[in-house]
């Protein structure tokens, strides 16, 4: 048992040393291992294998092992797709897939005719005894066609193959361009050439997928490069580039057109498979980049005895015949009924992968139906919905399910009432003495005692609500709390149920050892798996509730900062207002040093006003003073940056102020500061900001405009044609969300 853990550490080593090939299923780059898809030869970024595999196979390459992730969710792309209300698509190798599109998407295949009629030769499959005699034939049809100008796209199934040719080529003398997964960054450059006459282009799936490769090379790219070999740059030099490049574009064109011609004539694009893939679909794929549009070519695949696919064909008996015929190593067999045999085996091969991915789905059925369940529970909460009903549902299931726990056996005397209270105790502050159940012992039924229970729990749970008061919108805090708690707890259960349905899957085809069918095994372990799960959300959920910890903090009283204009010293009076206090002092005249600040004409209209609320806020103890460079509220609403103002008098005068833009109203109107508070669940995030929202954006004459939403000191009103997101803050400050303050159209 102490040594349990090493056996799925074993499997890994095992299977990262035997079944997982680099060059094949992966390439080590940069110091990381990346995953290469099989069928399209292309790296799978930021994909990573599961349970532990990634990191068995960093440490066979001594590459930095790095944690495993966790899996948020998952899906099969059969369910992802079947979520979508139309189904539709278009490609070039559905026909070979008919039968799985009917059976699992209800989606019927139509062919399309060809805009031209395709001047493609198909020659016959060629099998050779050996790989290596293969190979050997596969590099003198290369020689032959590059020296007739015939471009040849050379089909590979993984990176290893492709350099292992690549190296054959090289030792022939024949120039070429390899195309992999650890070339994908110079992909567009490469197939931009592969058209060319004479051009050689070793590459694996990648070139096989949606790349039209243009007889004669793409004249833009020739143009570029041209135009790059002068020393013209579009970054470094970009107006003599651009002059430049309409007449280096014309004279690709022309040059591509001849060149053409002179492909055409010797025969198009050539493609040469080195193997053949378990799938059609992506030999035909492949054969696809030939005689496009109405153009000639050709397509052969060579195959050997040692291919992946020719052992699953029944190689031995064509071995055990060319034996017999004392055929020599480098001369092929060719015949159609070679090749009709192995599309017989491919088709078998497909029938086999379609099997799998039809019990993959039902498995996947198990998960999907729990997923929807979730995900609408899920949704609910961010939504907003009002929770209430639904946790007080769960508070009186949960202590029922621990009533039930512990007095569903025996008579009251056997009950463990003293084990009962202390679970329950770490749930909700239990408000019925234990004492005076143990009094009542004889006489209890575990049907009273659940529903005396169960109401206590929710008159604790009223209680708790009460204590937590009123959120920001009049809305009790326990919403917002329930809301938050719920998601939290149903995310991180989701997330190990998730992980448990997989070592479920994993080990549950040994089932079939008992005489069990494995998928009605597996159904029905899951529904129990989902429904403890299920319990485990309400349980934790209710704890959370009772026992979280609730900061419940008032938010400040907003303020507004102005410039009062030049003291007697000559410098600048900073003053911070207080909106919701009467400045006068309920009526009371200003001094005659504040009446001289209000009627100096220099000194902005707002200013004036907060020149006369200095002495109630000094009577009142409230801040006269700004560090300075803190940003200050002006005019018309929006901010100055006292660091940049003068400070001090300029030569013997003093520092003209900007004229003013608004009139002051006599008696501004003040908003009143609301007795609202933050719900902040310790653990479960931060108060949102309640910065103003600024941003550009262009006019209609195609400039750039800048609007923000600030607030105008006087009023409290928010000005600027910015628009706020309906659940941001309100940027007046008055700590109500947007949508139910000046969002709000019945306040407009």
């Amino acid at each position: 048992a102490v040594n349990t853990p090493l056996v799925g550490y074993l499997n890994n080593a095992l299977k990262a040393q035997t079944l997982y090939k680099k060059d094949k299923d992966y390439v080590v780059t940069g110091g990381e291992v990346l995953i290469v898809d099989e069928f399209t030869g292309r790296i799978l970024a930021g994909r990573r294998y599961n349970e532990g595999m990634h990191q068995s196979i960093e440490a066979k390459e001594g590459v930095a092992i790095k944690d495993e992730n966790q899996t948020l969710a998952t899906i099969t792309l059969q369910n992802y797709f079947r979520l979508y209300g139309r189904l539709s698509g278009m490609t070039g190798t559905a026909s070979t897939e008919a039968a799985e599109f009917d059976q699992t998407y209800k989606l019927g295949v139509v062919p399309i005719p060809t805009n031209m009629e395709p001047r493609r030769t198909d020659e016959a499959d060629v099998v050779f005894k050996t790989e290596a005699a293969k190979y050997d034939a596969v590099v003198e049809d290369i020689a032959d066609k590059h020296e007739h100008g015939q471009p040849v796209l050379v089909g590979t199934v993984s990176v290893e193959k492709s350099e292992h040719l690549s190296t054959l080529l090289r030792q022939r003398g024949i120039p070429h361009e390899v195309l992999n997964a650890k070339q994908h960054d110079r992909e567009a450059i490469i197939v931009a050439q592969a058209g060319r006459k004479g051009a050689v282009t070793v590459a694996t799936n990648m070139a096989g997928r949606g790349t039209d490769i243009m007889l004669g090379g793409n004249p833009e790219f020739i143009a570029a490069a041209e135009l790059r070999n002068r020393g013209l740059s579009p970054v470094d030099t970009p107006d003599d580039y651009e002059a430049a490049w309409s007449g280096a574009l014309e004279t690709a064109k022309a040059s591509v057109a001849a060149e053409h011609d002179e492909v055409v004539a010797a025969g198009g694009l050539y493609v040469l498979g080195t193997e053949r893939h378990e799938s059609r679909r992506i030999d035909n794929q492949l054969r696809g980049r030939s005689g496009r549009q109405g153009d000639p070519g050709l397509s052969r695949f060579y195959l050997s005895l040692g291919d992946d696919l020719m052992r699953l064909f029944n190689a031995g008996a064509v071995e055990t015949i060319m034996d017999r015929l004392n055929i020599p190593e480098d001369v092929p067999m060719e015949s159609k009924m070679v090749s009709r045999a192995i599309r017989s085996a491919q088709t078998q091969v497909e029938g086999q992968n379609f099997e799998i991915r039809k019990n993959v789905l039902k498995y996947d059925e198990v998960l999907n139906r729990q997923r929807t369940v979730i995900y609408d529970e899920r949704r609910k909460v961010l939504q907003g919905a009002d929770l209430h009903d639904q946790v007080r549902s769960m508070v009186q299931e949960t202590v029922e399910s621990y009533v039930y726990a512990e007095t569903s056996e025996g008579y009251p005397e056997d009950w463990d009432l003293e084990k009962l209270w202390t679970a329950l105790r770490t749930l909700y502050p239990v408000g019925i003495p234990l004492s005076a159940v143990e009094e009542e012992r004889a006489t209890l039924s575990s049907e009273y005692l659940a529903q005396e229970l169960k109401t206590d729990a929710l008159n604790a749970y009223d209680a708790r609500e009460a204590s937590l008061g009123t959120g920001l919108e009049g809305e009790p805090v326990m919403r917002e709390l329930e809301r938050r708690v719920l998601l939290s707890v149903m995310d991180r259960k989701w997330r190990e149920h998730l992980y448990e349905m997989d070592y479920l899957q994993e080990g549950i085809g040994l089932r079939a050892m008992g005489q069990r069918d494995p998928l009605v095994e597996y159904q029905r372990e899951g529904f129990d798996m989902f429904s403890s799960m299920m319990d485990a959300i309400k349980e934790e959920s209710v704890g959370f509730l009772f026992n979280v910890d609730v900061q419940v903090e008032q938010p400040p009283a907003p303020q507004d900062v102005v410039a009062t204009g030049p003291g007697e010293d000559g410098e600048l009076q900073v003053e911070h207002l207080h909106l919701h206090a009467d400045p006068f002092g309920g009526g009371q005249a200003p001094s005659a040093v504040v009446q001289a600040a209000m009627d100096d004409p220099r000194t902005p209209p707002v200013a004036r006003w907060a020149a006369g609320a200095r002495e109630a806020l000094d009577a009142a103890g409230g801040p006269s003073e700004l560090p300075e460079g803190e940003l200050e509220g002006d005019a018309s609403g929006g901010f100055v940056d006292t660091s940049e103002l003068p400070t001090g008098p300029v030569d013997g005068e003093h520092p003209e102020l900007p004229a003013p833009v608004v009139d002051s109203p006599a008696e501004p109107e003040l908003p009143s500061t609301p007795q609202a508070f933050t719900v902040l669940p310790e653990g479960f995030g931060r108060p949102a900001k309640q910065d103003g929202l600024k941003y550009t954006a262009p006019t209609t004459e195609g400039g750039v405009s800048t609007a923000g939403a600030g607030v105008d000191p006087l009023t409290g009103q928010v000005t600027g044609s910015g628009e706020q997101s309906r659940n941001e803050m309100c940027a007046c400050g008055s700590g109500r969300k947007y949508k139910r303050c000046h969002g709000d159209p019945r306040n407009v």
